[in-house]
């Protein structure tokens, strides 16, 4: 193995240069795998229009019923389970994964979208929280890549968006020693 720096002779398991001091990256091992850290999904708080929509839909096919129209009332009680559902499968179509290695977005059910960043990519990971958001406990963690200035992955609506980018802090560390 040879220094970076100074390009010196290194021994195999040296994790300085003796001649300029500069530190040795030692090449991965190959029996070190890639580990789930954590996996994040939007809060239900996101879909509480959806389920609200869906209670006043539920509630006024029961009324249509005590006034003896059926039609009608299936009718709404069928919409208020399909905006339900609905947000149901919308909250399952967006997760963001964090590993040992990397950052993961996946978006989408039918079509699967998937974008990734290294954890040694990141630039900067910024929480927001608005108004709305501090009340329920959520936030947005923005994390920007280093390798392309328009490259952004944002979790939206994540519950405890501190504690998420702390871990996401962590790893990059941890990644990085």
């Amino acid at each position: 193995m040879r220094c970076p720096q100074c390009g010196s002779n290194l021994d195999g398991d040296a994790a300085f240069c003796s001649r300029c001091g500069t530190r040795v990256h030692a090449p991965k091992p190959a029996d070190r795998r890639e580990y789930s850290l954590v996996r994040i999904f939007p809060s239900w708080w996101r879909f509480s229009a959806n389920f609200v929509l869906a209670a006043l839909l539920f509630a006024a096919s029961i009324g249509l019923v005590t006034k003896s129209q059926e039609v009608p009332a299936v009718a709404a009680l069928g919409l208020s389970f399909a905006i339900a559902l609905a947000a149901i499968v919308s909250r399952r179509s967006t997760s963001w994964s964090i590993t040992s290695e990397r950052l993961i977005e996946y978006r989408g059910i039918l079509f699967r979208r998937r974008r990734e960043v290294e954890l040694a990519d990141i630039r900067s990971v910024e929480v927001n929280r608005r108004l709305r958001q501090r009340m329920l406990g959520l936030g947005n963690v923005l994390v920007a890549s280093a390798a392309s200035a328009d490259f952004m992955i944002k979790l939206e609506d994540v519950v405890n968006p501190d504690e998420a980018a702390e871990t996401l802090r962590r790893a990059r560390l941890k990644r990085l020693a």
